[in-house]
């Protein structure tokens, strides 16, 4: 039976705080150092304890997901995540931003993988896809703004006011999806917390075929070429930080685009497709960035590589959703830490990469690892 779908927009609003927790500290590193009297440097573990802990808390959040009912637990979650925000205002030094960041991340990230999953209770498969990229309209808008609104408000209030606004925006949310979450039927049969179905999901074929794909995205683009574009338009174009993040903003926009136009496409291109020509998209535009000869040229195709990207992911996040039907929110979930374990992998591998041979190769590797996987994943049965 379909769920009613006006649920959406509201879930969409909390993947924008949700998501926004990972932008927000862009701009606000050097202030928080000068807070606290420290280097930018000692600063990187409050970005990387936030990071591992949304990763990390997946573990639990999908099946308490799956047993106690996916949107309950989001808002929950959104709720612990608006307090642990607003406690980490208060942060007096860095090992206590430390300790309260890492603490936000392990509810920040059961939102965004537990709404997507209650999209594959809500809508059939064919339509599956379409209905994400409605939803992850609010992941992007929040990749796209949170990070110059969260500068501009710390410029004119201080970085502490910074976190309390996005805050007030996850609890008011939060605190709205409490009230509005649909009845779910419990799986109160189970026993324990329900880890024991992460070994189901991986003694399936298509569940480890699956795994494996997220982890290789992972590595090859969250971990390996996204994240040195902005470093290469600085070192090899003398681009200021803010020039280059306005350009690697370009990629937002094209994702933007891509949650506007999922439904003609995947109904033009169909899965296959959209992993076809995603891939060979993305491919394309790293190899154009390694043999770029100005920024331009790099500003020019981040759009077609952010709206290629989503296209690719995409099928991924749709097939994710039918890995488990039974315990949908674990399947999600596991594929998420997939990504951020491939991620982690990535960035190690690629900054090595980095230091032997340089930006071209770096994106060129990238380019060639995404062409594979993409002919990979159209190959790749769903179950």
């Amino acid at each position: 039976m379909r769920a009613d779908l006006t649920l959406l927009p509201l879930l969409a609003l909390a993947g924008f705080a949700a998501g926004g927790g990972m932008r927000l500290m862009d701009p606000l590193l050097p202030l928080l150092a000068a807070d606290f009297g420290v280097g930018v440097a000692a600063v990187a573990p409050v970005v990387a304890g936030f990071t591992l802990a949304y990763g990390a808390g997946q573990l639990v959040t999908g099946p308490l997901g799956d047993r106690y009912g996916k949107v309950r637990v989001a808002a929950l979650a959104l709720v612990l995540y608006g307090i642990g925000l607003a406690v980490s205002a208060a942060a007096w030094d860095l090992a206590s931003m430390v300790v309260l960041r890492t603490a936000t991340g392990l509810v920040a990230g059961a939102v965004i993988p537990l709404a997507i999953a209650w999209v594959g209770d809500a809508v059939p498969y064919e339509e599956r896809q379409a209905t994400i990229g409605r939803f992850l309209t609010g992941m992007v808008m929040a990749q796209l703004l949170v990070g110059p609104a969260s500068g501009i408000v710390a410029e004119l209030a201080g970085w502490r006011a910074s976190f309390l606004l996005l805050a007030a925006l996850a609890l008011g949310v939060g605190l709205l999806l409490v009230f509005r979450a649909p009845p779910e039927a419990p799986r109160a049969s189970a026993r324990g917390l329900g880890l024991g179905q992460y070994g189901v999901l991986l003694r399936a074929p298509a569940g480890r075929r699956l795994m494996g794909a997220a982890a290789l995205d992972g590595a090859a683009l969250f971990g390996g070429a996204f994240p040195f574009i902005g470093a290469y338009l600085i070192e090899g174009f003398a681009l200021s930080p803010g020039q280059a993040g306005l350009v690697v903003a370009g990629f937002g926009l094209g994702a933007f685009a891509y949650t506007r136009l999922a439904k003609r496409l995947v109904a033009r291109l169909g899965e296959k497709g959209l992993v076809g020509v995603g891939g060979a998209v993305i491919a394309a535009a790293l190899a154009g960035m390694a043999a770029a000869p100005a920024w331009w040229v790099v500003a020019l195709l981040q759009v077609p590589c952010g709206m290629a990207f989503y296209m690719f992911h995409g099928v991924l996040q749709a097939r994710a959703t039918e890995a488990l039907p039974e315990s949908r929110a674990t399947a999600v979930s596991a594929f998420a830490m997939a990504l951020f374990l491939g991620q982690s992998i990535g960035a190690l591998a690629f900054g090595a990469v980095l230091h032997a041979a340089g930006y071209s190769a770096v994106f060129l590797l990238s380019a060639v690892l995404t062409a594979l996987l993409a002919a990979w994943v159209a190959r790749m049965p769903l179950r």
